[in-house]
Order: structure tokens, then C-alpha cells, then sequence
């Protein structure tokens, strides 16, 4: 059995989210704030949530252009998934994430009612539970 973290890189935030011991489900975790310009991204509390969840690998968003060109974001999503191997030695998996943010936003707004200073918060780590939840199914069939 495999443990999954996913993540979802924002130019501020860290969306991350965690699957169940078998696999099926993913939750939403935190928030992890991040400082792209000063190199920090987060990654001493990442490795805390690893271990604490005992995480085999990764499931990282990836940010392509809705006519499947790679951009800025994408490119910076793939260098952060370098970093990510280099200083966890785990795997990380690229899933594609377009539309997750969306999906996110149209979930609090509409579903749960959450204002949309409260949704900024919320947004990206249920993002990440959306990016790892589409690998998780994938990953069954």
C-alpha cells in the first residue's frame, strides 16, 4: 500500500492534500504558505507532513494551457518537481490540473456558501485534493 501526497503550486501558497492507506480517497490537508522570489517553497513542513504520513510519493499539479501548451506556470511546476526529487528522493507524478482551481472555486461558492475572502484560503489545498483524487482514479483503471 502507497501513500500519496498531492500538491498544488501556487505563486504564494502550497496546496496539499493526502491519500488513505489503500489508495482510493484524498483529503484535503493545508496550506502551506510559500515564497517563490526567496526560494522558500515550503519544504521543511512538506517533509514534516511526509513523515508524519508516512508518503511514498508525490502527485503534483501541472498547470498546462487550455490549448495544452506548456507556459510559465508549467515551467516552474516541472522545476519544482526537480526539487522535489532532489530533496526527497521520492517520485512525483505530473497530473494535468486544469480547470481543479475552477472546480474548487465553483465548490466553495456554490456548495458550501464560503465567502470569497474565506475561499482563497481554502482554494488551493482543495485543488490539491482534486489534483491527487483525478491520479488516484486514473491510477485504478
Amino acid at each position: 500500500m502507497k501513500r500519496y501526497i498531492g500538491l498544488d503550486l501556487g505563486t504564494k501558497t502550497l496546496g496539499v492534500a493526502y491519500s488513505d492507506l489503500m489508495g482510493i480517497t484524498a483529503q484535503s490537508l493545508e496550506i502551506i504558505p510559500i515564497d517563490t522570489a526567496n526560494n522558500n517553497f515550503g519544504l521543511k513542513r512538506l517533509r514534516a507532513i511526509v513523515e508524519e504520513y508516512k508518503a511514498d510519493e508525490f502527485v503534483l499539479g501541472y498547470p498546462k494551457n487550455m490549448n495544452n501548451t506548456i507556459g510559465a506556470r508549467a515551467k516552474a511546476t516541472e522545476d519544482f518537481k526537480v526539487l522535489l526529487q532532489q530533496k526527497f528522493a521520492m517520485p512525483v507524478h505530473l497530473i494535468d490540473e486544469r480547470l481543479t482551481t475552477v472546480a474548487a472555486s465553483r465548490i466553495l461558492v456554490e456548495k458550501a456558501d464560503v465567502s470569497r475572502k474565506k475561499q482563497k484560503k481554502a482554494i488551493d489545498k482543495l485543488a490539491a485534493s482534486f489534483i491527487l483524487q483525478t491520479y488516484l482514479d486514473r491510477k485504478s483503471f
